[in-house]
């Protein structure tokens, strides 16, 4: 089977290219600059975990409504770290701008090279920065869990705020 993989089609097909795009990402991955960040946030999280632990303060559990506030706050902190328009002064240093998004959103892409790079991939990225914002909430549960749930709580209402918005401009565009 190992030989069938060095053979190449005569005519390049759109599964070829796709997979030379594929090919093309993996090496600009950035493994000692990811290794470096992952290494960031296992030390961080396990130096929290362990004063958590220390002072008592680590929860048996979630209940069911701190998980969806808390889902619904990570969701949204996540698109203000990584899209929103406003938050783009922070994000400058590590992302190039591409384009407006639209509902206040933008397009940008990580630039530069090494760490730079590294973290512009991560907080470009919602999906990638959500479990850092995940994170930065649950601890704020453990730490500080009045002032981070008020906090959560803004969080949540804009994100509902945000559905609702799209929601009102799909309906009126039915009518």
């Amino acid at each position: 089977m190992d030989h069938l993989a060095n053979l190449r089609p005569i005519f390049p097909s759109k599964s070829t290219e796709n997979g030379q795009q594929k090919k093309k990402e993996c090496d600009e991955q950035l493994l000692a600059e990811y290794a470096a960040l992952l290494g960031f946030y296992i030390t961080t999280v396990a130096v929290l975990t362990g004063a958590a632990m220390e002072q008592r303060r680590l929860p048996r559990r979630f209940s069911l409504l701190d998980l969806a506030l808390l889902g619904t706050a990570t969701h949204k902190l996540s698109r203000i770290v990584a899209k929103d328009r406003i938050t783009s002064i922070l994000r400058a240093p590590f992302v190039s701008y591409i384009r407006g998004a639209g509902a206040g959103e933008v397009e940008e892409e990580p630039r530069g090279r090494g760490i730079q790079r590294g973290i512009g991939q991560l907080i470009s990225c919602p999906y990638c920065i959500a479990p850092w914002c995940a994170t930065a909430l649950a601890f704020g549960f453990v730490f500080a869990p009045r002032v981070t749930r008020f906090f959560a709580g803004i969080l949540a209402s804009v994100a509902a705020s945000d559905f609702l918005h799209r929601a009102y401009i799909a309906a009126k565009e039915k009518t």
